[in-house]
Formats: structure tokens, C-alpha cells, sequence
């Protein structure tokens, strides 16, 4: 096994010099932006919404928010959210009664369909708001989620 090994990373090593040697394969550093971080460090959902400059956003129909009515552990709810408006460009979830009410933020390319599922962590039974931007205009949807301790109506 230790022959074989041996062989491996000789290998790997012979084939990725030339690469490297020649400029082609170039290590980067990756850095996370600090563009909404504001928005992200709000502790009210009004307050968040103005970070993101959606204070004024309206409702539409073409916005789904998809979540349990009544969700069993808030530590793990799951949602999914969907965007039919033409050229969006970002998904936001908000949780009005969360100490940090902007949970997540999607952005999507030209050609993406803006559509997300994943879980978020609420603190309390609250309102959901899905958030798009399109065409520098935001839009929203809400939906209601009941938070339950223990499996037991709160």
C-alpha cells in the first residue's frame, strides 16, 4: 500500500507541475463581500428592510413562499421560496420576530431560475417575508408560521 501511495502523489505531483510551473493552474484567495452585512446585523425586520432598500417593496402574486403552517421544531423549518418575475435578481427571506430578522439572501445570475429550499432557525411563532429584487424594484410575499415546543400548540 505504501508503494502504491507513493505512486499516486508522484503522479499527481508530475502532472500538475507543468500546470502550475507555467502560470495555467494559479492558487487565489476567495473573500466573502461585506455588501449586506448591515442588512444581515439588523435586529428589526423594518431596519433590515431599509439595508436592503426594499422599505417600500410591494406585494406580488408572482412570489411564493413555501413553509409549514405549523412547524414542530423552529430550530429546522423548511421553506421554499420561488420567483416568476422577469430579470430577478436576489431572494431575501426575513423573520419579523427573530433577533436577526434577515435569515438568508440568494442572488442568481441572468439565466437562473430564482428558486431556493432550505431550512431556517425561528425563535418564536412569526411572519415570514420573501423578499425579490427585479429590475432594481423589490417585491414580497408573507406567510405566517406557528412555532410549536415540543409538538405542543404555543
Amino acid at each position: 500500500m505504501r508503494r502504491r501511495s507513493f505512486l499516486q502523489a508522484f503522479g499527481a505531483a508530475t502532472a500538475l507541475t507543468p500546470l502550475i510551473g507555467s502560470g495555467l493552474l494559479m492558487p487565489q484567495t476567495a473573500l466573502a463581500t461585506d455588501s449586506g452585512r448591515a442588512a444581515f446585523e439588523a435586529q428589526t425586520a423594518l431596519d433590515a428592510l431599509r439595508q436592503l432598500g426594499a422599505g417600500a417593496a410591494e406585494q406580488n402574486a408572482a412570489l411564493t413562499i413555501r413553509a409549514p403552517e405549523i412547524a414542530e421544531n423552529g430550530a429546522a423549518v423548511p421553506i421554499e421560496g420561488i420567483s416568476t418575475i422577469p430579470g430577478t435578481t436576489s431572494l431575501s427571506v426575513l423573520v419579523d420576530k427573530n433577533p436577526f430578522p434577515l435569515v438568508v439572501q440568494f442572488s442568481f445570475g441572468p439565466e437562473v431560475q430564482p428558486r431556493f429550499q432550505t431550512r431556517i432557525k425561528m425563535a418564536e411563532s412569526s411572519r415570514l417575508r420573501l423578499v425579490a429584487t427585479a429590475g432594481g424594484r423589490f417585491y414580497t410575499v408573507f406567510r405566517d408560521v406557528k412555532v410549536t415546543v415540543g409538538g405542543c400548540g404555543a
